[in-house]
């Protein structure tokens, strides 16, 4: 094929941000080739940090970084792509590669550490605080940011939870892709192809039909539940610690976008 590659668009999460939804409106969309975690490959299989509760990995997959890259570009040769990804997953490896910075559209999503950390205590209670993920993405914000005209784009899921479609309207401009409202609802039996090694971590998300409103605002009741989870696993109360201030950064700098 000859001509330019079309663009490339990088959703970068930390675990249980409500990532795999977003995902799905941007399957919903029906013009991008979307991948699921590609780098998850590299984390997990390549370089073989731990054993990742509640999924078969598929072997086969690529999974040297190089070859990640490798492979999302070539799909970019045929159609734009989306892939979204943890941070933890490629630093510090993607700091060997500035052209990506410049090369890839690039979104930054966040969500409460309370929550996503108690959400993901509840699935893997052998956590480990980088699997947290809340300094990655503070560190690849910063990162993106040096080397790119444009800084990351950065999403609250709680936003896109009170506001699905204007949250989304808003990245998508600034993504430069058309606004499509039928994204934004879809039927619970269509499962993609690559949400299956990995079900068993996007149940919820698999049975919905659209992004759900849910009581989001009460940080009280969140407070309590995080310190009655934490008072009988101290390690959570260090991981809030930890994690907190790079949650305080982006949640700043995405009221001066």
């Amino acid at each position: 094929m000859s001509g330019d590659p079309y663009p490339i668009i990088a959703l970068w999460v930390h675990p249980r941000s409500m990532s795999t939804a977003i995902e799905r409106i941007m399957r919903e969309r029906g013009d991008l080739d979307c991948l699921h975690e590609p780098f998850m490959y590299y984390y997990y299989v390549g370089l073989g940090k731990k054993s990742l509760p509640l999924s078969e990995l598929h072997i086969g997959k690529p999974e040297t970084f190089a070859d990640i890259i490798a492979d999302i570009e070539q799909r970019a040769l045929s159609a734009p792509v989306f892939f979204k990804d943890m941070g933890y997953y490629v630093l510090p490896e993607i700091y060997r590669y500035p052209c990506l910075a410049s090369r890839l559209r690039h979104l930054i999503l966040i969500r409460d550490p309370q929550k996503s950390i108690l959400s993901y205590f509840r699935l893997d209670p052998g956590v480990t605080r980088e699997e947290i993920g809340l300094k990655a993405q503070w560190d690849l914000y910063e990162w993106l940011s040096r080397n790119s005209e444009t800084p990351p784009f950065i999403i609250e899921a709680e936003t896109v939870q009170k506001d699905p479609i204007g949250t989304m309207t808003r990245a998508w401009k600034h993504m430069g892709l058309p606004v499509i409202n039928s994204a934004f609802e879809w039927t619970a039996d269509q499962i993609p192809e690559d949400w299956q090694s990995v079900s068993g971590w996007h149940q919820a998300v698999i049975a919905s039909t659209e992004i759900r409103q849910v009581d989001i605002d009460d940080k009280d009741k969140t407070r309590e539940q995080f310190e009655r989870v934490a008072s009988l696993n101290p390690v959570l109360s260090e991981f809030l610690e930890y994690h907190q201030p790079f949650y305080d950064k982006l949640k700043a700098a995405s009221a001066n976008q």
